[in-house]
């Protein structure tokens, strides 16, 4: 009866905490930043601020719009936008410090990168293509893009320079889980995964099309490589079957699929 109180001639509930500690999280922000030293000396910073417990990208301030981040200007053919609605798209918003910081640099220079967190710290020497791609890929999937919106989950274990590999397998684990969440409220799970691949060959159309994007302002090559490094992902998913993706997964998995009632916990009762 920890959670009551007795008034008058009744209990009554106290659920103040509970709200309490749900308006906490709705006001919380999960902040990660990702700092460049460049060989020249100069060290680039950008903190990415998430709302908790969505992760939707949170603007520090007013973006100054560009001609290239116009809704309209190489927009996505499969963008469910409208111009009326919104004037700009909103990743090419929401990127253009990036793109403007690094619009001189090659995708061969190399740098010190480190990713900081809530929870860890990543670091890696490496050419800044990399580092730009998962940063590019972190405000991609967070800025509200309706077809990007699909991977915003992965962010919940951002994995800075991951392989494709652990990206395969972080994303058919968020996919499952999904389909667990449709399941419980009464939707069709897709269970065999059948329209997996169909939502990363979405997302290979959105990198294409932002390709193109970025090409019309004819920046150097580091943020253009690192968006093509990004696809390599998208395009892997959505150009072949997930059975050949998951195969090399399966071993993992004995003690799930062994012959028997390997997910029993507990032995049967006795007649």
């Amino acid at each position: 009866m920890d959670n009551f109180i007795f008034i008058g001639e009744s209990w009554i509930e106290i659920k103040i905490g509970r709200d309490r500690q749900k308006r906490l999280m709705h006001n919380e922000q999960l902040t990660i930043e990702y700092e460049f030293k460049l060989h020249d000396g100069r060290t680039k910073q950008f903190f990415v601020r998430l709302q908790k417990p969505s992760l939707h990208f949170v603007p520090e301030h007013t973006t100054m719009a560009r001609h290239w981040t116009k809704l309209t200007h190489h927009q996505c053919p499969n963008c469910p936008l409208s111009p009326e609605a919104h004037h700009d798209c909103p990743i090419a918003l929401n990127l253009v410090d990036v793109i403007e910081s690094f619009k001189d640099s090659l995708s061969i220079e190399e740098a010190e990168i480190t990713i900081r967190s809530e929870s860890r710290e990543y670091h890696k020497r490496s050419t800044v293509q990399y580092g730009i791609g998962s940063l590019m890929g972190l405000y991609m999937v967070t800025s509200g893009c309706p077809i990007m919106d699909k991977l915003r989950p992965m962010v919940y274990t951002h994995l800075p320079f991951s392989s494709l590999e652990e990206t395969l397998y972080r994303a058919a684990s968020m996919y499952l889980f999904a389909q667990y969440f449709r399941a419980r409220d009464g939707k069709t799970p897709d269970w065999k995964l059948e329209d997996f691949a169909k939502i990363y060959e979405s997302i290979a159309t959105v990198n294409q099309s932002f390709s193109k994007r970025l090409l019309s302002i004819n920046p150097r090559d580091a943020s253009l490589n690192a968006l093509v490094g990004l696809d390599c992902f998208a395009s892997a998913a959505a150009f072949s079957t997930i059975e050949e993706n998951l195969q090399e997964f399966e071993p993992l998995f004995e003690a799930y699929v062994q012959e028997g009632d390997a997910m029993r916990l507990s032995p049967p009762a006795s007649p």
